[in-house]
């Protein structure tokens, strides 16, 4: 991580040097009043839900010397308290400036960014273990992804950093448009388009649009990678005056994979073709889906000059980030969880891994897909259905719109199959009466839903 002066964050954001002398240190960054160390600067962002000029007198007593405001009256107080203050127009636009700033002083041989509906934070993910075993390399912190949280990832990125892989997350149209515009990327992976956020994004091709902003800046000596797989990513649909790479499972892409082999909590294994040479690849992690996640990394890796037989390397070190398949086991139980987010198609793919998975009994605990709107009922249906399509022993729905994951289940398997409590500790109540040993459990939900806590109190 770079130290920075006080003067040169004031040149690089274009604000007003407004108290202290612009020679102080930096070394960090955070928007969090509760984050704050000694000699990080604080950016006070004014939120939907808090206002970060509120939380200055606190964040100087953490030690923090050096802050950004865009309220003029809140200068003095700083000033009093001494800190040297910054005052720009927006904080948050300052942050990305400074971020920017910093990106075009590494010595990068190049940018990759990584977006989709779905596996965009497992792929990003891969790519770093591939691009890791050559390269000094940096990605985005946990699932730092927007607008504040990509800024923060760049400043903490090692003054030596070679490959820089970022994740780009949104929520509405434009805002992969601004994150593209901070990070330029050379090459752009996109996963897959599906029905995430679709009650905000209202079709498909509003969110293929949205998803596509990756490629805003590109030029001719750009590569956009793509999963070919995905009906919405067919080559004519995103071909432009770029390089264009294509990856699935149909046998006509530049990459195909085939051979799929779910090891469930052990990992998977797979083929991939490549110029008619075929690569045997282990992950140790779990999910099939993962297949196509990882070989868009090895495509990836092959464009900063990492061959497939190299990028397998570096993929059977990989972890993945946060609760994505985390599985657990205990003397009594296998927990798998992958509570960070849902939609239909990853959790049709979780209770695959679940199935495949080794256990006396088979037990999916899912809770709601939030932002569905008037499609939510016929998605949960069809979850529903497909759980009890694919074995599982016990379905346990969570949440309001976790109903129709029991209705749907019940029109395949018996009524005593299938368990439904409208709150999450409705269940809690009564787990230890429900859960058995020798059980393996899926615990999935959108990130709202806060599974974690069943997780949580199951393990102990």
């Amino acid at each position: 991580m770079k130290e920075f002066t006080v003067a040169e964050i004031e040149s690089a954001v274009g604000g007003k040097l407004a108290a202290g002398s612009g020679e102080s240190i930096v070394r960090g960054f955070s928007i969090d009043s509760r984050e704050i160390r000694p000699q990080m600067m604080f950016f006070a962002i004014v939120g939907e839900n808090n206002d970060g000029h509120d939380f200055i007198e606190q964040v100087i007593e953490k030690g923090c010397r050096t802050i950004a405001v865009s309220d003029e009256s809140k200068v003095s107080q700083a000033k009093d308290l001494g800190a040297d203050v910054i005052l720009v127009d927006d904080t948050t636009k300052a942050l990305q400036a400074l971020a920017k700033y910093y990106l075009n002083m590494l010595p990068l041989k190049k940018k990759i960014g990584v977006t989709g509906s779905v596996g965009k934070t497992s792929t990003r993910d891969f790519v770093y273990y591939v691009a890791s075993s050559r390269y000094k390399t940096g990605r985005n912190k946990k699932n730092y992804n927007n607008a504040h949280g990509l800024p923060l990832s760049i400043l903490e990125f090692d003054e030596d950093t070679e490959i820089a892989v970022l994740e780009m997350g949104m929520d509405a149209p434009g805002e992969i448009d601004l994150l593209s515009e901070i990070v330029r990327p050379d090459i752009a992976v996109i996963t897959k388009i599906a029905e995430v956020n679709i009650a905000l994004m209202r079709d498909l091709d509003n969110i293929f649009k949205a998803k596509m902003e990756i490629t805003n800046y590109f030029d001719e000596n750009c590569t956009l990678i793509v999963n070919s797989s995905c009906p919405m990513l067919a080559a004519d649909k995103v071909a432009g005056d770029y390089g264009l790479v294509t990856v699935g499972v149909c046998g006509d892409e530049n990459y195909t994979v085939k051979d799929i082999c779910d090891l469930g909590d052990k990992g998977i294994k797979y083929t991939l073709i490549r110029d008619h040479k075929e690569y045997k690849i282990t992950l140790p992690v779990a999910g099939a889906h993962n297949a196509l996640n990882s070989a868009l990394a090895i495509a990836a890796g092959e464009l900063i000059g990492i061959d497939p037989k190299e990028a397998a390397k570096g993929l059977a070190l990989a972890e993945l980030t946060g609760k994505r398949l985390k599985v657990t086991e205990t003397e009594n139980l296998k927990v798998i969880d992958d509570t960070y987010n849902a939609c239909e198609d990853s959790i049709k793919s979780a209770i695959d891994t679940l199935a495949a998975t080794s256990g006396d009994r088979h037990v999916a605990i899912l809770g709601d897909i939030i932002g569905l709107a008037d499609k939510a009922e016929k998605s949960h249906r069809a979850v529903g259905r497909y759980a009890a399509e694919k074995g599982t022993d016990l379905l346990i729905a969570v949440g309001r719109e976790a109903v129709y994951y029991a209705e749907g289940a019940k029109e395949l398997m018996g009524e005593s199959k299938v368990m439904y409590f409208p709150e999450k500790e409705d269940f809690i109540k009564v787990k230890d009466r429900v859960i058995q040993k020798g059980d393996v459990i899926l615990v999935k939900a959108s990130r709202g839903m806060e599974m974690e806590k069943i997780v949580n109190e199951i393990l102990g």
